[in-house]
C-alpha cells in the first residue's frame, strides 16, 4: 500500500499530536497513583485523583463549538491545538514549582483543580486533533492512523509515567517536570512541514437548536443503542483494573523506580500491540478485531487476580506485558470503530461525542477502584475487572456495520 507524501506528514502530525496528550495523562494515570501511594495518601484518596479527568468525559458540550469557531479559515484546528498545548505547559510549570509534600497533602485540594484545568485544556486539544484526523484520514489508512495515534500517545504514556517515576526518584520532583515540559514543547515542531487546508463554513450558524441536532442525529441513527453499549463497556476493564495496578506494586514492596522501568519496557510491548493491531485490521474486520482484542483484555486481568498480593519479579514482568499488548490491541480497535462511525462534516463531534461516553464510564469506574480494593483487596479487585472486560464485549456481537460517508459502499462488505 503506498502513502501518498501528504498523508505521510499528516500521520507524522498526528503521531506527534497524540504523544503529547499522552505525555500528561501518564503523569496523572500511571506516575501519580505511585507518587500518591508512596508519600501514604490512602487508596480511597488514590481514586479520587480521577475527579480532574471529568472535562474528557464532558468534552462533547463544548466540542461543536471546537469544530465550528474559526471555520473556512486555513489552520482553523491548529489554532486551537496549538493554543491549548502552550496554556496546558503554563500549567505543568506551575505544578513543578510546588513541593510534592504539599500537594499530596495541605494543598491537595488546589492541586485537584490544577489538574482539572490541565486535563480541560488537553480535552479540547484531543477534539481539534479528532477532528482533524477523521477529516483527513482516508477510509483506508484508519486502522494505521489509529494505530499510529495509540502508539503515540502510548508513547507519551511511557515518558510521562516511566521516566517521570524514575526522574523524581533520581533527579528530584521540578527536574521531572522540567522534562516533560521540554517533551511537549519539541512535539509541535511537526506542524512546521504540515498545511491544514481550509473546511467549508456550515450553512447555518451553530445556535441551541443546530447543538442539539449535533448530538439527537447522531445518536438516532439504526443501531447506535447496541453500539452504545460497546462504547459504555468496552474500556472499563482496563480503567477499573490498571488504576490500582501501581499503588498494588507499592503494596508489594516495590520501589518507584522499579515500577518506571518495569512501566517503560511493558509500555514498549504496549506500543507494539498498537502497531500489531494497526496491521492485522488490514485483513480483520473491524467487528471480529473489537471482539478478540477485547477478551485479550479480560484475559490479562484475570492473570493479575491469580498471581495472589506477593507475585514474584517475574510474574509481574509476564502479567504486565500481556496486560499492556492487550490494551494497545483493544485501544486501536475501538477507536478505528468510533471513526467509522462519524459522520462527514460532524468528524470532530462524533467522535468527541463517542469519547467522551468510553471516558464518563471509564472515569467513574477509575473513582471506584480504591474502593473496590479497600472492601475485597487487589485479587479480587483484579478479577472483577476481568469479569466487567467478558460482559463488556457481548454487545459487540451485534453491532451493525456503519462506515462513515462515501466509502461505506467500497468497505461494508467486509466490516
Amino acid at each position: 500500500m503506498t502513502i501518498s507524501a501528504g498523508h505521510g506528514r499528516l500521520l507524522w502530525l498526528l503521531g506527534a499530536l497524540y504523544f503529547a496528550q499522552g505525555l500528561p495523562f501518564g503523569l496523572l494515570a500511571r506516575s501519580l497513583p505511585a507518587i500518591a501511594r508512596d508519600a501514604g495518601l490512602s487508596p480511597e484518596l488514590i481514586g479520587l485523583l480521577a475527579l480532574p479527568a471529568a472535562p474528557w468525559a464532558l468534552k462533547f458540550l463544548w466540542a461543536p463549538f471546537v469544530d465550528q469557531y474559526g471555520r473556512g479559515r486555513p489552520g482553523h484546528r491548529r489554532r486551537w491545538i496549538i493554543a491549548c498545548q502552550l496554556a496546558a505547559m503554563g500549567l505543568l510549570a506551575v505544578v513543578a514549582l510546588q513541593p510534592p509534600e504539599q500537594l499530596f497533602g495541605s494543598h491537595f485540594a488546589l492541586f485537584l483543580v490544577l489538574l482539572f484545568a490541565l486535563n480541560a485544556l488537553f480535552a479540547t486539544h484531543d477534539i481539534a486533533t479528532d477532528g482533524l484526523a477523521v477529516r483527513l484520514l482516508p477510509v483506508h489508512l484508519r486502522g494505521m492512523g489509529n494505530s499510529l495515534q495509540t502508539g503515540g500517545y502510548k508513547s507519551g504514556l511511557i515518558l510521562g509515567s516511566a521516566l517521570l517515576l524514575m526522574a523524581v526518584e533520581v533527579l528530584g520532583w521540578r527536574a521531572g517536570w522540567l522534562i516533560v515540559l521540554a517533551l511537549l514543547a519539541l512535539s509541535l515542531l511537526p506542524w512546521r512541514g504540515f498545511d491544514e487546508p481550509a473546511e467549508a463554513v456550515r450553512p447555518t450558524p451553530l445556535d441551541r437548536r443546530a447543538w442539539l441536532r449535533e448530538f439527537t442525529g447522531f445518536w438516532q441513527r439504526p443501531g447506535m443503542k447496541v453500539w452504545l453499549l460497546v462504547l459504555i463497556g468496552y474500556k472499563i476493564c482496563d480503567s477499573f483494573g490498571s488504576r490500582m495496578l501501581k499503588p498494588f506494586l507499592v503494596d508489594a514492596g516495590w520501589s518507584l523506580s522499579a515500577i518506571g522501568r518495569l512501566d517503560l519496557v511493558t509500555s514498549l510491548v504496549g506500543l507494539a500491540g498498537a502497531v500489531l493491531a494497526g496491521l492485522l485490521l488490514l485483513r480483520l474486520s473491524h467487528r471480529s478485531a473489537l471482539v478478540l482484542f477485547g477478551l485479550g483484555q479480560a484475559l490479562a486481568f484475570a492473570g493479575w487476580a491469580l498471581l495472589g498480593e506477593r507475585p514474584d519479579v517475574q510474574q509481574v514482568w509476564l502479567m504486565a506485558s500481556v496486560e499492556q499488548l492487550a490494551d494497545g490491541l483493544a485501544t486501536v480497535a475501538l477507536f478505528t470503530l468510533m471513526m467509522d462511525r462519524c459522520r462527514r462534516d460532524h468528524d470532530g463531534s462524533d467522535y468527541t461525542m463517542q469519547a467522551s461516553v468510553v471516558l464518563a464510564f471509564a472515569g467513574l469506574a477509575t473513582l471506584v477502584s480504591g474502593v473496590s480494593v479497600k472492601l475485597f483487596g487487589y485479587s479480587a479487585h483484579f478479577l472483577l475487572s476481568a469479569g466487567l472486560g467478558l460482559a463488556a464485549i457481548i454487545p459487540a456481537f451485534f453491532i451493525r456495520p456503519a462506515i462513515s460517508g462515501a466509502a461505506h459502499a467500497l468497505h461494508a462488505d467486509n466490516r
